[in-house]
């Protein structure tokens, strides 16, 4: 038997963030997201959940920053505002978390529509379009792709020819970047990566 709330009592919808700040996430505003709530949130989430090798977790905070590395090496000339959106584009994990592409499919719709009104509000905040175009959002998606190959050989364990059947190919990264990306990082030196990254990119340096 499922226990009945006390009249006038509602469900609290908010996460209140180390900012101050209390987010809706069921109707978030663009105006209560914060780049260093996302930062903080973002290097304490582990990709894999957590089943990936070294002393930290590979957050996704580094995953982000290796995605948009990708994105660099497969589409150079493309423009900064669309590498701010890769960099970005897992932003909505630093408060509902990183599930794995299986149990988000048995979550379902649901699941989906709170995370893409979440990205929507991020997007706004920082000067983004509230939905990207199809071309820009597959350009990321490939560049996703291209991490999980590298994340999942070099940290999770898996065979490349595993790797290839659902990731597809390796992107090429050279190897000092390879190297550095694929380096599992402290929270701390996660968080402050992601945040270089985001100024210099909202600034419209393209240098690391």
């Amino acid at each position: 038997m499922t226990a009945r709330k006390p009249a006038g009592e509602t469900s609290r919808v908010w996460q209140r963030m180390l900012s101050g700040r209390r987010l809706n996430l069921i109707d978030p505003s663009p105006l209560d997201i914060e780049i260093a709530d996302i930062a903080h949130g973002l290097a304490r989430v582990a990709r894999w959940n957590g089943q990936t090798s070294g002393a930290h977790i590979f957050s996704v905070a580094q995953h982000t920053l290796l995605v948009e590395a990708v994105m660099r090496e497969q589409s150079p000339r493309i423009d900064i505002s669309w590498r701010l959106a890769a960099l970005l584009h897992d932003a909505p994990e630093y408060v509902i978390g990183d599930m794995i592409s299986p149990f988000k499919a048995v979550l379902g719709e649901d699941y989906k529509a709170v995370e893409k009104r979440l990205l929507s509000a991020i997007h706004i905040r920082f000067g983004l379009p509230a939905v990207l175009a199809d071309r820009i959002t597959q350009t990321i998606k490939a560049a996703d792709k291209g991490a999980a190959y590298l994340e999942a050989t070099e940290l999770a364990g898996f065979a490349p020819e595993e790797a290839k059947r659902l990731f597809g190919r390796d992107p090429g990264l050279l190897p000092a970047t390879r190297e550095d990306y694929l380096t599992p990082w402290s929270a701390a030196k996660a968080e402050k990566r992601f945040l270089a990254r985001f100024n210099a990119l909202i600034s419209g340096s393209n240098s690391e």
